[in-house]
């Protein structure tokens, strides 16, 4: 099916808020006409438009809301919306099962960083710097994670249920749009994950981890914490009170919401 912006057509799309990041310039806010080219699923034309599913949380039909394997009938005014939008008083149809709490996450290897800083909040974040978007669309797939990606083309893939595009390139500014999209602030448990493998951190007596510590370490420093799964060694250093302050602040401003001034 091959689109473009007319006046008049059998088929037409508009796409509302977020989901024009992926559209056109040209196509923005507008309504997009197709013709109707035998039996398609509307999910075909809204991501041969550029929008990847896991992005659409909501699509009329005219006035009655319909899946992705709805086939489209001639005149047909369609409608897509994201996460959070849509016309009040419309009875919704569920495009996927709900999102397993807690969530959790398979990063792309464009997101190394991010993957740290939500390890450092507590959140179960699998990331891996030579991970095919083949076994990435696998994980998300298997263990229900959510994808984040900057790959509109991996959060196409069919198996993939829940998954994000991430839009920001600033690694603090990711994170925080990660936070809100999810209402994950008042979940966040700091210093809970080893921010370098993902596994979780247990109390260790210090006489158990002596011959690993530095002197000045072992003369000032008496609480520490040990991964379940590669051991590295945590405790709360010179550089701590910066890594709290840049926590409460993600925090502070991941709960403000986004449509403040």
């Amino acid at each position: 099916m091959r689109c473009r912006t007319m006046n008049t057509q059998q088929v037409s799309f508009r796409f509302y808020g977020e989901l024009n990041d992926f559209l056109p310039a040209r196509q923005r806010g507008q309504e997009i006409a197709c013709p109707l080219d035998g039996t398609v699923a509307v999910k075909h034309p809204i991501e041969s438009l550029g929008v990847p599913h896991p992005e659409v949380d909501l699509i009329l039909a005219g006035e009655r809301a319909v899946d992705f394997s709805y086939w489209l009938q001639e005149g047909d005014r369609v409608r897509v919306y994201p996460r959070g939008e849509g016309p009040p008083g419309v009875q919704r149809i569920a495009l996927r099962p709900p999102l397993p709490a807690p969530v959790r996450f398979v990063l792309d290897t464009h997101l190394g960083q991010l993957a740290v800083y939500l390890r450092m909040l507590g959140f179960d974040a699998v990331y891996s710097n030579d991970a095919t978007d083949a076994v990435l669309a696998g994980i998300s797939s298997a263990e229900r994670r959510v994808l984040l990606t900057r790959d509109r083309g991996l959060l196409k893939r069919k198996i993939v249920e829940y998954g994000y595009c991430v839009r920001q390139t600033e690694p603090r500014a990711q994170l925080v749009c990660v936070l809100r999209r999810y209402d994950l602030a008042a979940a966040a448990q700091p210093w809970r994950r080893c921010v370098h493998c993902n596994g979780l951190l247990h109390p260790v007596d210090k006489a158990a981890i002596l011959d690993r510590l530095e002197p000045k370490t072992k003369r000032y420093y008496d609480e520490f914490q040990q991964c379940e799964a590669c051991g590295q060694v945590y405790w709360q250093g010179s550089h701590f009170e910066r890594m709290q302050a840049f926590v409460d602040g993600v925090l502070a401003e991941a709960r403000i919401s986004t449509t403040s001034p």
